[in-house]
């Protein structure tokens, strides 16, 4: 059981390190090789964002995205996740709450479904492929993301 909250803690270290804007805390979320598609979420709304792959790009694309701009709050529901040795799959829900940060009047709130694999990286659980699709949203996804 152990590993199913530490698989699971990925994922909140994604979220909380973009709620922080905490560099060190979100790369931590993530696999040197990690993929991350937000394709399918920005679809929703007519975006066509690249796939993101590698640490370090995913890691700088989205806080450079939101740097001085965004304020984000996330919130991680129902995760079920199956371990297969060193390999994992999470599935959760993801709430995502966007607010210009000059004008909190102006967000978008974003429901999305999560689909992770993760892998062991010594005692802890990493992400290496993240695929999010839009369940629904309110607001403005085009003032946030662009």
């Amino acid at each position: 059981m152990n590993d199913h909250i530490e698989i699971v803690d990925a994922l909140y270290r994604f979220g909380l390190g973009q709620d922080l804007k905490d560099r060190a805390l979100f790369a931590s979320s993530f696999a040197a090789d990690a993929e991350l598609d937000f394709r399918p979420a920005a679809a929703r709304w007519g975006a066509e964002p690249p796939l993101m792959t590698g640490r370090d790009a995913i890691v700088d694309t989205i806080l450079a995205l939101f740097e001085g701009r965004v304020d984000t709050t996330h919130q991680v529901t129902n995760p079920r996740v199956t371990v297969d040795g060193d390999t994992a799959r999470l599935t959760a829900l993801v709430e995502a709450q966007h607010l210009l940060s000059d004008d909190h009047g102006r967000h978008a709130l974003l429901k999305n479904r999560y689909d992770v694999a993760l892998v062991r990286d010594g005692d802890r659980w990493v992400m290496r492929r993240v695929r999010i699709e839009n369940a629904w949203y309110t607001g403005d996804p085009v003032a946030i993301f662009g």
